[in-house]
C-alpha cells in the first residue's frame, strides 16, 4: 500500500473515531431528560474530566512533590473563594516558585 494511501485512510479513521463520541449524545438524547440522576451526572462530567487531566499534571510539573502540592492547594483555595482565572494561575505559580526557593535553602 502506498504511504500517502495509508496516512489518508488513517486520517479519515482518526476523524470517525473522534466523530462518533460527539455524534452519538445527540442520536440517543433527542428527547428532553427526565431521569435526574442521569441530568447530574452529564451536568458534573465535565468538572471530572478536567480534573482527572488536570490533577496528574499538577502532581507531575515541578522537581518536587511538596512545591506541587502548595501550588495545588492554593490554586483550590483562591479557585474556591471565586477569585479569578488568572489571579489562580498567578498566585499557584507564586507558591510553587517561594516553595522551591525554600527547599533549596535547606
Amino acid at each position: 500500500m502506498n504511504s500517502t494511501v495509508y496516512i489518508i485512510i488513517c486520517i479519515a479513521l482518526m476523524g470517525l473515531v473522534t466523530y462518533i463520541p460527539r455524534m452519538l449524545p445527540l442520536v440517543l438524547f433527542r428527547k428532553k431528560l427526565k431521569d435526574g440522576f442521569l441530568k447530574s451526572f452529564l451536568l458534573y462530567m465535565p468538572y471530572g474530566v478536567l480534573s482527572a487531566m488536570v490533577f496528574p499534571a499538577i502532581i507531575y510539573s515541578t522537581s518536587s512533590l511538596i512545591s506541587a502540592i502548595a501550588g495545588g492547594i492554593t490554586a483550590l483555595v483562591m479557585a474556591f473563594f471565586r477569585r479569578g482565572l488568572l489571579t489562580v494561575a498567578v498566585s499557584a505559580a507564586a507558591a510553587v516558585f517561594i516553595t522551591e526557593r525554600i527547599l533549596n535553602l535547606l
